[in-house]
């Protein structure tokens, strides 16, 4: 069923969502969540597309918003879609005029009640997606470094602005290496001297791998370009020979070790809406995530060829003393300002107070012995 709402309100799109939903007899909600998709006229459909699809794994209410003409009358239409696409429902808003510039005041009366809200910008994401009219509405929020022109440029600012529930495709997309490199050292293996990544030149997602392989296994790894598409290699040098992982298809992947016969593994590219998917699986702050993003952009990264301004390619020295000392006086910093005592107080304080009750024991001691 397809409603269309011109010049209306949020009151009537309401009750028209509500008599759509009882003609279809189906009164109860039954949304585990509601997904905000902030999106163009040109993207719309893909975009739309993409959140029914998804919805199918998890009913929602997808809240579409597109702005337009903002220097038009105010004027708000309605696309209403119940029961066509999937489990869930469909509300397209276009926003004309001085109402786009109030987006989170248009929604809040048509988020589905004591759910989760996840905030998705298929395309160029705010500024501060945490502080933007919707992104404030939302538990999580995603974008897509990949979509702008400068992705890694991107990734850069999202890393300065980065709050927890912040999440983007790039690091998505990487699921599956993450997986299957798991996987692969899970089993016994001689150690891990450096790694390196090879991917498309403007790929975000092989820098985030990157920066998830630094930190997971603190040996110094390189980011370099190859033809695509998408991430192509991972490669370990260890004590005896090397392990990698070679995907030129887009495909399939090849896991060769040193000593031991080749090995096909499944490993394709997935589409928007597994993506999107994936996403709407997790609920709570991706912490790995932000670790992974505040590491690639920390003073861990080196050019590897600064002489060559043509050169995107980097190196992540892994965790060194140094920087493992660095976050632990971030930690004992962030313990002070909660209010509990530093380490070394404590300590000191323990040993005074050992020190005292030997110095007490020694005098019964002395006591005892001259009395006998």
């Amino acid at each position: 069923m397809t409603i269309d709402l011109t010049d209306t309100t949020t009151g009537a799109i309401y009750e028209a969502l509500t008599e759509a939903r009882r003609r279809l007899g189906g009164p109860a909600l039954g949304m585990v969540l509601t997904l905000i998709v902030e999106t163009s006229e040109d993207a719309q459909y893909d975009a739309m597309r993409s959140a029914n699809q998804a919805g199918r794994e998890h009913p929602c209410r997808v809240l579409g918003v597109i702005t337009r003409r903002p220097k038009a009358p105010s004027r708000l239409d309605a696309e209403i879609r119940v029961g066509e696409t999937g489990p869930g429902e469909t509300i397209l808003l276009r926003l004309y005029g001085p109402v786009g510039q109030h987006t989170d005041s248009v929604l809040a009366p048509l988020l589905v009640p004591d759910v989760p809200v996840v905030t998705w910008w298929p395309e160029q994401a705010p500024e501060v997606p945490s502080q933007s009219p919707l992104g404030a509405l939302a538990q999580r929020r995603v974008t897509d470094a990949a979509s702008g022109d400068n992705p890694q440029g991107v990734l850069a600012d999202l890393a300065e602005v980065y709050k927890p529930g912040d999440s983007d495709f790039a690091w998505t997309r990487v699921t599956p290496w993450r997986t299957l490199l798991a996987a692969t050292l899970d089993v016994p293996h001689p150690p891990i001297v450096r790694a390196e990544i090879l991917a498309e030149r403007d790929n975000p997602s092989g820098d985030m791998l990157a920066g998830w392989l630094s930190v997971r296994l603190g040996v110094p790894v390189r980011r370099g370009d190859s033809g695509g598409p998408g991430i192509t290699d991972v490669r370990f040098e260890t004590l005896h020979g090397h392990i990698a992982i070679s995907r030129h298809d887009g495909r399939t992947a090849t896991l060769s070790k040193t000593g031991e016969p080749d090995r096909r593994v499944a490993l394709h590219r997935r589409d928007q809406a597994e993506l999107l998917a994936e996403e709407l699986r997790r609920l709570d702050p991706d912490d790995v995530y932000g670790e992974s993003l505040a590491w690639l952009f920390s003073d861990a990264r080196t050019d590897d060829d600064p002489e060559s301004p043509e050169s995107d390619t980097f190196i992540l020295s892994g965790r060194s003393a140094v920087a493992e000392q660095a976050i632990a006086d971030q930690r004992l910093a962030q313990q002070v300002e909660a209010g509990a005592p530093e380490p070394g107080v404590v300590d000191a304080a323990a040993a005074e107070a050992m020190n005292a009750d030997e110095g007490e024991t020694a005098v019964e001691s002395e006591q005892e012995v001259s009395g006998q």
